[in-house]
């Protein structure tokens, strides 16, 4: 899919908190990095529809997120920093059919579509698992799921491996590496955009360094001062 900012800005108030932006991205996975505050969450938020630009446009694929929101939020999925949080249903399966549901489809496509998600992130056992009792590797794909069965074109990462342990981190990563969908993964684990084509660095709401992971990293680094 081909992402279009032109000149986009998102302000709170008085806070800038994204200075104007142009840029197109159409690469399979793209990383998103800075320190906290620094603008990357902002700049999700617009490409995902949760957020309108203050002033300027982010279109994907030609949609304007604000003057065709509704299509273009189509197009997007998000995984949230907790994705426990977006899990509202009390049983994993029950929340996965969530979205299908909501489309008004027949109740046999609902269970097809929701096996197909289940058995694609390999989590057909956590079907009837309720979320309190998944591990945040588990939580992951199960929200991965829930995304991934509304057929978004590009799913977008709020700090996808934050507190998990080395095994969950793996899992989550195969996951990402996995999807045929577009990915933008937004991370600390500076590791897990490494070796991406496309990595963004962000610094005081402004975007600062844009190219390879390695080079990304090293220009976050310098920032960081580590």
């Amino acid at each position: 899919m081909h992402i279009r900012f032109d000149q986009a800005e998102l302000r709170y108030g008085d806070r800038m908190a994204l200075h104007p932006l142009s840029l197109s991205l159409a690469e399979a996975r793209i990383g998103v990095i800075g320190l906290n505050g620094s603008g990357k969450t902002s700049f999700a938020r617009l490409i995902a529809g949760l957020a309108k630009p203050s002033s300027g446009t982010v279109t994907l694929d030609g949609l304007d997120t604000v003057a065709d929101e509704k299509a273009a939020r189509a197009k997007t999925g998000f995984i949230f920093q907790n994705p426990g949080h977006q899990i509202i249903l009390p049983v994993i399966r029950e929340d996965i059919a969530l979205g299908p549901k909501s489309r008004g489809l027949p109740a046999a496509d609902v269970d097809r579509l929701v096996e197909d998600a289940l058995a694609r992130f390999g989590i057909s056992d956590l079907a009837r698992r309720r979320p309190h009792e998944l591990s945040g590797g588990e939580l992951q794909l199960a929200a991965l799921a829930a995304v991934s069965v509304n057929r978004p074109e590009v799913v977008i990462f709020d700090e996808p491996t934050n507190q998990l342990d080395l095994k969950n981190r793996a899992t989550v990563k195969a996951a990402i590496g996995g999807l045929v969908e577009q990915a933008i993964v937004i991370s600390h684990d500076l590791e897990l955009v490494s070796d991406f084509s496309r990595v963004l660095v962000f610094h005081d709401g402004a975007l600062v360094f844009d190219g390879m992971g390695e080079q990304a990293i090293a220009r976050y680094r310098e920032i960081a001062g580590c």
